[in-house]
Order: structure tokens, then sequence, then C-alpha cells
């Protein structure tokens, strides 16, 4: 794309914009513009970041850390490179362990994953498949290893990111410095790129 197809507000906007980007000063070291992008309609930022806020909540065993790295799975099945670079550098973040941002990919074999981790990616990438991938086999292997409270957590990432990767695909969201510098740090290697995302 040429531009975005919305130019993202400027953070001291309004009042309302400047309480936006303090909240994800703390969670990513920067506010999305994505968030800039929504807020020209604020009600739909607002109704956006207490979703973010209620999926990403820990409640036990779907940690933070793992709730990034199936989303940045799930973003890369849907292939947003921008969401792709925020989910990285929120499982860096948020707890992920080196040894599995370095080996996502290899989740199915790599010795670092746990085989209750390893039905969650595969579950990840189903539910992000166009046309949906979820098969019996798969929800089964779920249920095994999780309760219905930490699926509905699970998919909600999914979900969660789904909308993100429409947003910021359609939008052409320009993609921020801190993002775009872990995107080429974890994911320069299997040939990540801004792609339509750099201005």
């Amino acid at each position: 794309m040429k531009k975005p197809l919305v130019s993202p507000l400027d953070r001291n906007a309004n009042k309302e914009t400047a309480e936006m980007a303090d909240f994800y000063q703390e969670t990513l070291g920067f506010t999305p513009n994505s968030l800039f992008t929504m807020m020209h309609r604020p009600r739909i930022a607002y109704a956006f970041m207490e979703m973010n806020k209620a999926v990403m909540e820990n409640k036990g065993r779907v940690t933070s850390g793992l709730k990034r790295l199936l989303a940045y799975l799930s973003s890369m099945t849907a292939g947003c490179r921008y969401c792709e670079a925020h989910a990285i550098r929120a499982a860096e973040r948020y707890g992920s362990e080196q040894d599995k941002i370095n080996h996502i990919w290899e989740y199915k074999t790599y010795p670092a994953f746990t085989d209750a981790e390893r039905v969650v990616f595969d579950f990840a990438i189903a539910a992000s498949t166009i046309p949906n991938a979820v098969t019996d086999e798969i929800a089964d292997n779920l249920r095994k290893h999780w309760d219905e409270g930490e699926i509905v957590e699970i998919l909600g990432v999914v979900a969660l990111f789904g909308y993100l990767n429409r947003w910021n695909d359609s939008m052409g969201t320009q993609l921020e410095e801190p993002a775009a510098a872990d995107g080429v740090k974890f994911l320069g290697v299997k040939g990540w790129s801004r792609g339509k995302h750099k201005y």
C-alpha cells in the first residue's frame, strides 16, 4: 500500500488518546498505531482495549507467555506481519522463554515444548486457517490437556488476533520501530519483513 487506509490520530489529539497512549506504554513500550486509528471512533478503541484486557488476563495455566506465542502463530497463519511482530515482542516482554521463542516454528518436535503446549499451537493454527481447520481430533487433543475455561481463554486469544489481523492488514497499519526491530531480531531468520506495513 502507498499509505495506510486511515491515518492514526496523534497521541496528543485529545484526552482520550493521551490516556490510551499511557496504558499501552506500559504493556508494549509504545502505543500501537492500530489503536490510534481505532480512536477515530473511540468506542471501538475502548471496546477493543477492554476485550484485550479480558483475553490476556491470567487465570492459571494459560500463561502470559503462552498466550503471546499462540498469538504469534495465529498471526503467522493469517499472514499479518504487523501482528506477528507485536506478538513476538510481547512474548519476550511477558515471560516466554527465549528458547521457545527461538524454536517456535519447531514446536511439534523441539523438546522444550510440552504436549499440552503443542496441542494449543495445533489448535491456534487450525482455528486461524480459512476455512477453519479445527477437527474432532484437534478438539479431542485440546480437551485432554485443558479444561473448558482454559480452552475459552485459548480461543479468546485466537479470536482477538483474528480481529487484529484483519484490522491491520486491511488498514495497512504502519509498523512501529520497536516492534519492527523485534520482528527482525526474532523472525528475520524465517524471512519476516514489514511487508505492506512500511512507509
